[in-house]
């Protein structure tokens, strides 16, 4: 048992861990409520139909990353490897369209199954915000602003943005077109994964970080040059309004999604500070995606990040918890019991009011010693002698002063004071 550890590619968020991972969710969902993302909350697993129809049965995360199982029921389910499509799902499900445009964030666990390295684990956690309803491209330069006031609030600093555009379905199938002849004269030159890719997504063969094959992909057609007029202008406007917002970015007419479900506008959030892991933040225009689960067409767009890939970005660490104002110390059966009733009801009048009660037994010395070590600045004494006269005994422990018994109303104002000098 000594050996038990978590199942590979999983890891526990230890109290520290906890607090960086919920200062960061904190600052993004305060971040999108300024610009009216209402926060969802999706199932943790969906129908596997829901992915499958969504990520595209070619998608790697379809044919080689989904945790999926039968239930007991005999229905196919899988853990949901990203948020968008239950976002998607649920806009059909719950009748929401007729209430279009909206906007929504959302945060919680994924699971992946692939290889664990430095911020990439199987089960992970992403937060995202996702915007439905919204055709044009103001929405999608609103959504890049949004992140950057998010990086901005984090103390984030030397992160790159990089834009794209993929077309329409139908400018992109002509495209498709053209990558399949190119890489098709260079087959010998691909590599075993561009191999398979190139009879089912020949765009991911532009995503590959195979350095043997990196000038063979710049020799490739470029899908900016062979935009259909209306995506052109959509993009066109896009950079425009970022430029006018004094956003910094770079096209790059090799960026690719993973996902079958993105169209037109895509960008990604890049850092030199995580390896081979580049990526912070990632997102785009995913318009069909409603329409595919058996909804009314719906233009969208969204974007999601890894939380531990932010995490590790965050220099300060979350800061500690704050101390208790009071610890409570019972000593005997008869005042352990009263103790009890007497923190609940000091945590009723005094809402503010941060009060440990020692748990366990043991000698006064001994708790006297986890009080101090608690960060309290009182310590309350009640033992069976301070029972019967009515009184709790006061011992101040981080500034000089003598400890004295008080009655109830004294006490509370001794407690209400001490929140009110944490407070300043």
């Amino acid at each position: 048992m000594a050996s038990l550890q978590p199942a590979r590619g999983t890891h526990d968020l230890l109290p520290e861990d906890f607090r960086r991972h919920a200062r960061v969710i904190d600052i993004a969902r305060e971040t999108a409520s300024l610009y009216g993302f209402a926060p969802i909350a999706t199932p943790i697993f969906e129908f596997t139909e829901v992915f499958q129809r969504t990520l595209g049965d070619t998608s790697d995360i379809v044919t080689k990353e989904m945790y999926t199982f039968t239930d007991k029921g005999g229905e196919q389910v899988t853990l949901r490897p990203e948020g968008t499509a239950g976002v998607a799902r649920a806009l059909i499900s719950n009748g929401l369209s007729q209430h279009l445009p909206l906007k929504y964030f959302y945060a919680g666990p994924m699971f992946r199954y692939e290889r664990p390295q430095k911020g990439r684990y199987r089960q992970f956690h992403q937060l995202g915000a996702e915007a439905l309803g919204y055709a044009g491209p103001d929405v999608d330069a609103e959504l890049i602003l949004m992140s950057a006031r998010l990086w901005r609030a984090l103390g984030l600093d030397g992160l790159r943005l990089e834009l794209n555009s993929l077309g329409t379905a139908a400018s992109r199938q002509a495209y498709r077109a053209l990558l399949v002849e190119y890489f098709g004269d260079h087959r010998a030159s691909l590599d075993e994964d561009s191999q398979r890719r190139l009879g089912q997504n020949p765009l991911r063969i532009l995503d590959s970080k195979n350095p043997e094959m990196q000038a063979l992909i710049a020799g490739a057609p470029s899908l900016t040059d062979h935009l259909d007029e209306e995506s052109a202008a959509h993009f066109a406007q896009l950079r425009a309004t970022l430029e006018a917002a004094g956003v910094d970015y770079r096209v790059n007419p090799r960026l690719v999604r993973g996902l079958d479900y993105y169209s037109r506008t895509v960008f990604e959030w890049l850092t030199d500070r995580l390896g081979a892991q580049a990526a912070v933040c990632s997102g785009g225009r995913y318009d069909g995606l409603v329409e595919q689960l058996g909804g009314r067409p719906t233009p969208a767009i969204g974007w999601a990040l890894g939380m531990e890939r932010l995490v590790e970005l965050v220099q300060d660490s979350a800061p500690p918890p704050p101390a208790p104002h009071a610890y409570l110390v019972p000593l005997g059966g008869a005042a352990e019991q009263a103790a009890l009733a007497l923190a609940e009801a000091l945590r009723d009048e005094l809402g503010e009011l941060r009060l440990v009660t020692h748990c366990g037994g043991g000698s006064l010395k001994s708790a006297m010693k986890k009080a101090d070590r608690s960060g309290a600045e009182l310590a309350l004494i009640l033992g069976e002698e301070e029972l019967r006269q009515g009184v709790v005994v006061v011992k101040p422990l981080r500034r000089e002063g003598e400890q004295q018994g008080m009655e109830r109303g004294a006490l509370v104002g001794r407690l209400r004071e001490c929140i009110q000098a944490r407070r300043a």
